[in-house]
Protein backbone atom coordinates (compact mmCIF):
# COMPACT_ATOMS: atom_id res chain seq x y z
CA UNK A 1 0.00 0.00 0.00
CA UNK A 2 2.01 2.77 -1.26
CA UNK A 3 -0.06 5.45 0.16
CA UNK A 4 0.20 4.41 4.07
CA UNK A 5 3.05 7.46 4.58
CA UNK A 6 1.59 9.98 2.23
CA UNK A 7 2.03 13.54 2.93
CA UNK A 8 -1.18 14.49 5.07
CA UNK A 9 -2.58 18.10 3.64
CA UNK A 10 -5.67 19.69 5.39
CA UNK A 11 -8.20 21.97 3.70
CA UNK A 12 -8.84 25.40 5.29
CA UNK A 13 -11.69 27.84 5.43
CA UNK A 14 -13.91 27.99 2.26
CA UNK A 15 -13.72 23.99 1.81
CA UNK A 16 -17.08 23.59 3.98
CA UNK A 17 -20.37 22.19 2.84
CA UNK A 18 -23.54 21.54 3.88
CA UNK A 19 -23.47 17.75 4.49
CA UNK A 20 -19.98 17.27 5.04
CA UNK A 21 -19.12 14.43 6.98
CA UNK A 22 -22.38 12.59 7.34
CA UNK A 23 -21.74 9.35 5.28
CA UNK A 24 -18.13 9.17 6.77
CA UNK A 25 -20.03 8.90 10.80
CA UNK A 26 -22.40 6.53 9.12
CA UNK A 27 -19.94 4.07 7.63
CA UNK A 28 -17.02 4.39 10.36
CA UNK A 29 -18.07 4.37 14.28
CA UNK A 30 -14.44 6.12 15.08
CA UNK A 31 -15.39 8.97 12.71
CA UNK A 32 -18.72 9.25 14.44
CA UNK A 33 -16.63 9.18 17.93
CA UNK A 34 -14.89 12.18 16.89
CA UNK A 35 -17.90 13.98 15.55
CA UNK A 36 -19.70 13.13 18.97
CA UNK A 37 -16.16 14.67 20.88
CA UNK A 38 -16.68 17.51 19.19
CA UNK A 39 -19.93 18.02 20.30
CA UNK A 40 -19.40 17.47 23.41
CA UNK A 41 -16.11 19.34 23.88
CA UNK A 42 -17.88 22.44 22.06
CA UNK A 43 -21.15 22.19 24.15
CA UNK A 44 -23.49 22.57 20.62
CA UNK A 45 -24.59 20.14 18.06
CA UNK A 46 -21.46 21.20 15.41
CA UNK A 47 -21.71 18.30 13.81
CA UNK A 48 -25.47 18.91 13.08
CA UNK A 49 -24.63 21.68 11.57
CA UNK A 50 -22.25 20.07 8.98
CA UNK A 51 -24.50 17.67 8.55
CA UNK A 52 -27.69 19.21 7.92
CA UNK A 53 -26.92 23.03 7.74
CA UNK A 54 -28.30 25.60 7.63
CA UNK A 55 -25.85 27.02 5.22
CA UNK A 56 -25.73 30.41 6.41
CA UNK A 57 -24.51 29.42 10.27
CA UNK A 58 -22.09 26.64 8.39
CA UNK A 59 -20.52 29.52 6.77
CA UNK A 60 -19.64 31.88 9.37
CA UNK A 61 -16.18 31.93 10.55
CA UNK A 62 -16.80 30.85 14.07
CA UNK A 63 -18.41 27.53 13.00
CA UNK A 64 -17.06 26.89 9.76
CA UNK A 65 -13.01 26.60 11.39
CA UNK A 66 -14.16 24.07 13.98
CA UNK A 67 -16.51 22.34 11.53
CA UNK A 68 -13.75 21.73 9.02
CA UNK A 69 -11.16 20.79 11.91
CA UNK A 70 -13.82 18.14 12.97
CA UNK A 71 -14.31 16.49 9.62
CA UNK A 72 -10.39 16.68 8.81
CA UNK A 73 -10.36 14.43 12.06
CA UNK A 74 -12.45 11.93 11.17
CA UNK A 75 -11.27 11.16 8.16
CA UNK A 76 -7.55 10.81 10.05
CA UNK A 77 -8.64 8.62 12.68
CA UNK A 78 -10.33 6.27 9.76
CA UNK A 79 -7.42 6.30 7.99
CA UNK A 80 -5.11 5.90 10.92
CA UNK A 81 -7.04 2.79 12.60
CA UNK A 82 -6.23 0.98 9.02
CA UNK A 83 -2.45 1.50 9.31
CA UNK A 84 -2.39 5.06 7.79
CA UNK A 85 0.83 7.03 9.15
CA UNK A 86 1.67 10.64 7.60
CA UNK A 87 5.87 11.26 7.11
CA UNK A 88 4.94 15.07 7.06
CA UNK A 89 1.88 17.38 7.34
CA UNK A 90 0.64 20.51 6.11
CA UNK A 91 -2.40 22.78 6.49
CA UNK A 92 -3.43 25.75 4.38
CA UNK A 93 -4.45 28.40 7.37
CA UNK A 94 -6.67 27.22 9.45
CA UNK A 95 -5.65 23.68 8.31
CA UNK A 96 -2.62 24.19 10.06
CA UNK A 97 -3.90 23.33 13.52
CA UNK A 98 -4.93 19.94 11.71
CA UNK A 99 -1.61 18.78 10.84
CA UNK A 100 -0.51 19.88 14.68
CA UNK A 101 -3.18 17.37 15.42
CA UNK A 102 -1.88 14.73 13.21
CA UNK A 103 1.73 15.35 13.94
CA UNK A 104 1.08 15.16 18.17
CA UNK A 105 1.43 18.78 18.92
CA UNK A 106 -2.19 19.45 19.49
CA UNK A 107 -4.37 17.61 21.50
CA UNK A 108 -8.18 17.54 18.97
CA UNK A 109 -9.72 18.91 22.32
CA UNK A 110 -7.51 22.04 22.23
CA UNK A 111 -7.65 22.62 18.76
CA UNK A 112 -11.06 22.18 18.37
CA UNK A 113 -10.87 25.42 21.00
CA UNK A 114 -9.01 27.26 19.82
CA UNK A 115 -10.40 27.76 16.12
CA UNK A 116 -13.62 27.86 17.40
CA UNK A 117 -11.70 30.87 19.33
CA UNK A 118 -10.08 31.98 16.24
CA UNK A 119 -12.81 32.23 14.43
CA UNK A 120 -14.41 34.64 16.73
CA UNK A 121 -11.58 36.61 16.82
CA UNK A 122 -10.98 36.85 13.28
CA UNK A 123 -14.44 38.10 13.10
CA UNK A 124 -14.46 40.76 15.44
CA UNK A 125 -11.34 41.96 13.89
CA UNK A 126 -13.31 42.16 10.70
CA UNK A 127 -15.99 44.55 12.84
CA UNK A 128 -13.65 46.52 14.11
CA UNK A 129 -11.33 47.21 10.94
CA UNK A 130 -13.45 46.37 8.50
CA UNK A 131 -11.77 44.87 5.48
CA UNK A 132 -11.70 42.86 2.28
CA UNK A 133 -9.97 40.16 0.29
CA UNK A 134 -9.56 39.61 -3.32
CA UNK A 135 -7.93 36.62 -5.56
CA UNK A 136 -6.11 37.67 -8.33
CA UNK A 137 -5.15 35.09 -10.85
CA UNK A 138 -3.15 35.08 -13.84
CA UNK A 139 -0.26 37.41 -12.55
CA UNK A 140 3.05 36.39 -11.16
CA UNK A 141 4.08 37.31 -7.38
CA UNK A 142 6.35 40.08 -8.36
CA UNK A 143 3.98 41.71 -10.24
CA UNK A 144 1.14 41.25 -7.40
CA UNK A 145 3.93 42.82 -4.97
CA UNK A 146 4.46 46.11 -7.29
CA UNK A 147 0.32 46.09 -7.06
CA UNK A 148 -0.15 46.12 -3.94
CA UNK A 149 2.81 48.63 -3.24
CA UNK A 150 0.72 50.93 -5.71
CA UNK A 151 -2.05 50.63 -4.37
CA UNK A 152 -0.82 50.94 -0.84
CA UNK A 153 -0.88 54.84 -1.25
CA UNK A 154 -5.04 54.53 -0.89
CA UNK A 155 -5.10 51.60 1.89
CA UNK A 156 -3.31 48.72 3.15
CA UNK A 157 -2.92 45.97 1.35
CA UNK A 158 -1.18 43.01 1.20
CA UNK A 159 -0.21 39.36 -0.62
CA UNK A 160 -2.17 36.84 1.46
CA UNK A 161 -2.23 33.20 -0.01
CA UNK A 162 0.40 32.73 -2.47
CA UNK A 163 -1.45 29.50 -3.39
CA UNK A 164 -0.13 28.67 -6.73
CA UNK A 165 1.51 29.95 -9.86
CA UNK A 166 -0.09 33.01 -11.33
CA UNK A 167 -2.83 32.40 -8.11
CA UNK A 168 -2.56 34.99 -5.08
CA UNK A 169 -5.33 36.42 -2.98
CA UNK A 170 -5.09 40.00 -1.25
CA UNK A 171 -6.02 40.82 1.51
CA UNK A 172 -6.44 44.64 3.67
CA UNK A 173 -8.74 47.55 3.77
CA UNK A 174 -11.20 48.06 0.90
CA UNK A 175 -9.81 51.07 -0.74
CA UNK A 176 -6.13 49.21 -1.01
CA UNK A 177 -7.77 46.25 -2.13
CA UNK A 178 -10.27 47.84 -4.86
CA UNK A 179 -7.64 49.58 -6.28
CA UNK A 180 -5.32 46.57 -6.02
CA UNK A 181 -7.81 44.84 -8.35
CA UNK A 182 -8.21 47.54 -10.32
CA UNK A 183 -4.20 47.93 -11.10
CA UNK A 184 -4.46 44.07 -11.45
CA UNK A 185 -6.97 44.09 -14.35
CA UNK A 186 -5.18 46.91 -16.34
CA UNK A 187 -1.48 44.85 -15.89
CA UNK A 188 -3.27 41.64 -17.64
CA UNK A 189 -4.60 39.85 -14.83
CA UNK A 190 -7.08 36.63 -16.10
CA UNK A 191 -9.26 37.46 -13.55
CA UNK A 192 -10.09 39.95 -10.15
CA UNK A 193 -13.35 38.92 -7.76
CA UNK A 194 -13.57 39.35 -4.03
CA UNK A 195 -14.04 36.88 -1.99
CA UNK A 196 -16.57 36.25 0.33
CA UNK A 197 -15.40 36.56 3.77
CA UNK A 198 -15.90 38.59 7.08
CA UNK A 199 -12.18 40.19 7.16
CA UNK A 200 -8.69 41.12 5.81
CA UNK A 201 -7.19 37.88 6.84
CA UNK A 202 -4.26 37.51 6.80
CA UNK A 203 -3.31 40.97 7.31
CA UNK A 204 -2.87 43.99 9.58
CA UNK A 205 -5.89 44.28 10.47
CA UNK A 206 -5.90 41.13 12.26
CA UNK A 207 -3.83 42.22 15.17
CA UNK A 208 -6.80 42.14 17.81
CA UNK A 209 -7.34 38.79 16.56
CA UNK A 210 -3.66 37.79 16.97
CA UNK A 211 -3.02 39.16 19.83
CA UNK A 212 -6.16 37.44 21.62
CA UNK A 213 -4.79 34.38 19.82
CA UNK A 214 -1.54 34.34 21.33
CA UNK A 215 -3.24 34.94 25.01
CA UNK A 216 -5.32 31.73 23.87
CA UNK A 217 -2.42 30.03 23.09
CA UNK A 218 -0.08 30.59 25.80
CA UNK A 219 -2.58 28.54 28.04
CA UNK A 220 -2.33 25.34 25.84
CA UNK A 221 0.20 22.65 25.93
CA UNK A 222 1.66 22.66 22.91
CA UNK A 223 3.78 19.75 22.24
CA UNK A 224 6.82 18.78 20.11
CA UNK A 225 5.52 17.28 16.81
CA UNK A 226 6.60 13.13 15.74
CA UNK A 227 6.65 14.50 11.96
CA UNK A 228 7.64 17.95 9.86
CA UNK A 229 4.61 20.32 9.70
CA UNK A 230 5.79 22.95 7.10
CA UNK A 231 4.60 26.13 8.37
CA UNK A 232 2.10 28.72 6.15
CA UNK A 233 4.18 31.31 7.38
CA UNK A 234 7.51 30.58 6.59
CA UNK A 235 7.38 27.54 4.05
CA UNK A 236 9.41 25.17 6.06
CA UNK A 237 9.48 22.89 9.15
CA UNK A 238 8.63 23.13 12.53
CA UNK A 239 8.62 20.58 14.90
CA UNK A 240 9.31 21.89 18.65
CA UNK A 241 6.62 23.61 20.67
CA UNK A 242 8.00 26.70 20.81
CA UNK A 243 8.18 27.20 16.97
CA UNK A 244 4.99 25.81 16.46
CA UNK A 245 3.31 28.53 18.87
CA UNK A 246 5.30 31.28 17.23
CA UNK A 247 4.14 30.39 13.87
CA UNK A 248 0.46 29.95 14.67
CA UNK A 249 0.64 33.48 16.27
CA UNK A 250 2.37 35.04 13.24
CA UNK A 251 0.12 33.36 10.92
CA UNK A 252 -3.33 35.80 11.32
CA UNK A 253 -0.93 38.70 10.31
CA UNK A 254 1.31 37.04 7.38
CA UNK A 255 0.92 35.40 3.96
CA UNK A 256 -0.28 31.69 3.75
CA UNK A 257 3.16 30.40 1.66
CA UNK A 258 1.41 27.22 -0.02
CA UNK A 259 3.09 27.07 -3.19
CA UNK A 260 6.64 27.56 -1.40
CA UNK A 261 5.55 24.98 1.11
CA UNK A 262 4.12 22.50 -1.13
CA UNK A 263 7.79 23.09 -3.51
CA UNK A 264 9.83 22.34 0.18
CA UNK A 265 8.14 18.83 0.66
CA UNK A 266 8.03 17.74 -2.81
CA UNK A 267 11.75 18.49 -2.96
CA UNK A 268 12.84 16.44 0.62
CA UNK A 269 9.90 14.03 1.63
CA UNK A 270 7.55 13.06 -1.63
CA UNK A 271 5.31 13.50 -4.42
CA UNK A 272 2.29 11.58 -2.49
CA UNK A 273 -0.08 13.24 -0.62
CA UNK A 274 -3.54 12.98 0.41
CA UNK A 275 -6.29 15.95 1.33
CA UNK A 276 -7.39 15.05 4.69
CA UNK A 277 -10.94 16.58 4.98
CA UNK A 278 -13.45 18.37 2.99
CA UNK A 279 -13.09 19.21 -1.03
CA UNK A 280 -10.30 18.76 -3.34
CA UNK A 281 -9.25 22.41 -3.03
CA UNK A 282 -5.98 21.72 -2.35
CA UNK A 283 -5.31 18.69 -5.00
CA UNK A 284 -6.37 21.59 -7.67
CA UNK A 285 -3.99 23.51 -6.56
CA UNK A 286 -1.36 20.83 -6.69
CA UNK A 287 -1.81 20.74 -10.36
CA UNK A 288 -1.03 23.90 -10.64
CA UNK A 289 2.35 23.87 -8.39
CA UNK A 290 3.71 20.26 -9.87
CA UNK A 291 1.99 18.32 -12.00
CA UNK A 292 3.95 15.44 -10.79
CA UNK A 293 2.54 15.11 -7.85
CA UNK A 294 -0.21 12.42 -6.71
CA UNK A 295 -2.65 13.63 -4.47
CA UNK A 296 -5.80 11.98 -3.20
CA UNK A 297 -8.68 13.39 -1.75
CA UNK A 298 -10.14 11.65 1.46
CA UNK A 299 -13.66 13.01 2.57
CA UNK A 300 -15.85 10.39 2.10
CA UNK A 301 -16.40 6.34 2.51
CA UNK A 302 -15.13 6.09 -1.20
CA UNK A 303 -12.60 8.64 -0.49
CA UNK A 304 -11.30 6.32 2.12
CA UNK A 305 -11.75 2.90 0.04
CA UNK A 306 -9.74 4.34 -2.83
CA UNK A 307 -6.69 5.25 -0.72
CA UNK A 308 -6.78 2.12 0.85
CA UNK A 309 -6.78 0.26 -2.35
CA UNK A 310 -4.32 -2.43 -2.75
CA UNK A 311 -2.73 -0.43 -6.20
CA UNK A 312 -2.82 2.59 -4.40
CA UNK A 313 -4.39 4.48 -6.68
CA UNK A 314 -4.65 8.39 -5.76
CA UNK A 315 -7.94 9.29 -7.41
Amino acid sequence: MVNMDAIALFPGQGSQAVGMGAALAAAFPEARAVFEQADEVLGFGLSTLAFEGPDDELKLTRNTQPAILMHSMAVLTVLKARGYSPSAAAGHSLGEYSAYVAAGSLTFEDALRLVRRRGELMFEAGVARPGAMAAILGLEDPAVAEICRDAATVGIVVPANRNSPGQVVLSGEVAGVERAMELASARGARVTVRLPVSGAFHSPLMESAAEGLSEALRRVDIRDAVIPVVANQSSRPVTTSDEIRLSLERQLLGAVRWEESMRWLLANVGTRMVEVGPGRVLKGLMRSIDRTAVVASVEDPEGVQAFLAPEGKAG
